[in-house]
């Protein structure tokens, strides 16, 4: 029986659980292919009788990139009520309840299918990052309820995925002379789809004082790119590289391992399913000093698929039953422990089960090893400047590992040299700005949070230097100190100084009492109130979604009298939009 997944995945944990999902079904005696949205041809669902959705949930309840084409083709109104009435489905969401549309993107593709006339098999799965598990917390017992229903539906016998030993294999690896001539090609530097541009970097200085607890790097890109254009709001796809330190430590656990492979060797991989599409990173042979630079992410924490991998050749019973546990239901809070509470990452975990790591092959590297995914980060700059800002908040925290955890692609890009280049995809963001020009704009923007509203200042500003009116720019800017992590000061006092911005400043730490944005919002409740009702002006909040947006969105409840409808219909109208991150 034919069983189709296809995911919606912007980091890559969809694709991890769609995977995990195919290759039980595999072990079922189900056939078919596991894909991207965009790797799917959509005028084909017709056909489908069984298929299961992993889709994650973006930004401000966005469906993911690769799933965007295939969005707009179901939403489609020529599509037939009844078109997909032979087709039965489930869908599983991950989304993070901290965000106000949690799951959206999961909700309206299984309310769009049962439109279009197909038979939900179960209901859909809401995957929490905010839970203890993450999304194991529900994914985990979501797939074994699919299996139990469609054990009953399809005349699966649901023990045969507890007791399969069948390995289910997703790419072939062939070693190659190790004289093979392989270069440093685009494919490894991005391994993207979209087509990068390359960016040389003109500035890269910390903007916080050297005392304050968090670096945080403005950069300037020049692109070397003729006609790059972008919008205010639009985002910088960017592609890290694993850090010299974390390819040595990698390649000194092989050496002392006594694998037979090294920096050196040469592999070409294909996939092992003529439906399983090969990365581009795998579409030329590479040596693994290559993959471990460019195209596997050494930083990454082990998903429960890697330590499954792991395992599998391990001729230590201690080791090979702890790595299965870690894989099972039972073993969750065990895996908690070990891996995701002190953010543990795959490199310390190859120290930890040395036996498991000693036995190692080429083919279960291959299979194990997460791939590098790009990070978004905000424009700061209009196009009008000539240059790509960026505002990047580096990562670095503390957890009982001996050595700090660091943010991969934040931390590569603080140590950039100036003049060095890099390779990025500009891409949508998720604001909308209103086409009217006279519009006002309250903008809350605290932390990082401020680098989209730079860019929509500057536009404006730019519009108006050529002749255009426009309407009042009102931004709520909140950090910590005025002297450690006021970001873009020289802008706010030239904003400021030129009356071309109405700038409200919150130092929460300056004063006894803490001050933060959502306490200046209620502050200027009457003006902005007028702003709001009397000239339709557009909200945005962007920052940290940990408390910020709701402290706002109840702020600005409060000024408009206790009006929660209103607001929730500035929501719906998109005049109050959030683009909030973890």
């Amino acid at each position: 029986m034919r069983l189709l997944v296809l995911y919606g995945s912007q980091t890559g944990t969809a694709q991890d659980v769609a995977e995990q999902i195919w290759r039980e079904s595999q072990q079922l005696g189900f056939q078919g292919p596991v894909l991207p949205f965009e790797e799917y041809e959509m005028t084909k669902l017709i056909e489908e009788r069984l298929v299961v959705f992993v889709v994650a949930t973006t930004g401000d309840g966005v469906e993911p990139d690769n799933m965007k084409q295939a969005w707009r083709f179901l939403l489609k109104r020529s599509l037939p009520a009844q078109s997909l009435q032979e087709m039965q489905f489930a869908c599983l969401g991950l989304g993070d309840s901290s965000y106000p549309k949690f799951n959206y993107a999961a909700k309206k593709l299984s309310k769009r299918l049962q439109n279009l006339g197909a038979t939900s098999v179960c209901p859909v799965g809401l995957c929490d990052d905010q839970h203890d598990y993450g999304h194991l917390g529900v994914s985990l017992g979501w797939t074994k309820d699919l299996w139990t229903t469609l054990k009953a539906t399809s005349g699966l016998d649901e023990s045969k995925l507890k007791n399969s030993n069948q390995i289910i294999r997703k790419w072939l690896v062939k070693e190659l002379p190790k004289d093979s001539a392989i270069k440093v090609s685009e494919t490894l530097i991005w391994s993207q789809k979209q087509t990068a541009h390359t960016f040389k970097i003109q500035d890269n200085i910390r903007t916080t004082a050297v005392d304050h607890f968090q670096d945080v790097r403005f950069l300037q890109l020049q692109c070397q790119t003729e006609n790059l254009n972008w919008e205010p709001g639009d985002v910088l796809d960017v592609q890290p590289q694993n850090s010299d330190e974390a390819i040595k430590i990698f390649f000194d656990l092989i050496r002392e391992h006594k694998l037979n492979f090294d920096e050196s060797t040469v592999v070409d991989v294909a996939s092992a399913h003529l439906d399983m599409p090969l990365p581009k990173a795998y579409s030329i042979p590479l040596s693994l000093q290559q993959a471990a630079k460019y195209v596997w992410d050494l930083s990454a924490k082990p998903r429960q698929r890697f330590l499954e991998v792991l395992g599998q050749n391990c001729i230590d019973e201690m080791e090979k039953d702890k790595l299965l546990e870690f894989c099972s239901a039972e073993g969750i809070d065990d895996l908690v422990a070990y891996v995701n509470r002190p953010r543990r990452n795959l490199l310390e975990v190859l120290e930890d089960f040395r036996h498991a790591t000693s036995s190692l092959t080429l083919q279960q590297l291959f299979e194990m090893m997460p791939l590098i995914q790009p990070r978004s980060f905000s424009i700061a700059s209009d196009v009008s400047s000539l240059c790509l800002d960026l505002l990047v908040a580096v990562v670095e925290y503390k957890t009982i590992m001996h050595t700090p955890r660091l943010g991969l692609c934040s931390n590569w890009l603080k140590n950039r040299k100036l003049g060095t280049e890099l390779r990025g995809v500009v891409k949508k963001g998720t604001m909308v700005w209103p086409n009217d020009l006279s519009i006002p704009l309250i903008m809350i923007g605290p932390g990082t949070g401020i680098a989209p509203f730079r860019s929509i200042i500057q536009n404006r500003l730019h519009a108006q230097s050529k002749g255009s009116t426009i309407g009042p720019l009102v931004v709520f800017f909140g950090c910590r100190n005025k002297t450690a992590d006021f970001h873009f000061e020289k802008d706010f006092s030239m904003w400021t100084d030129n009356k071309q911005v109405e700038a409200h400043l919150a130092f929460s730490r300056d004063q006894e009492n803490k001050v933060y944005v959502q306490h200046l919002i209620t502050k200027n409740g009457g003006h902005l109130a007028k702003l709001i009702r009397d000239q339709n002006a557009f909200i945005y909040v962007a920052g940290n979604s940990n408390n910020m947006p709701k402290s706002v969105r109840e702020a600005f409840i409060e000024i408009l009298d206790g009006d929660a409808e209103y607001v929730d219909m500035m929501i719906k109208q998109r005049r109050y939009q959030e683009e909030t991150w973890a």
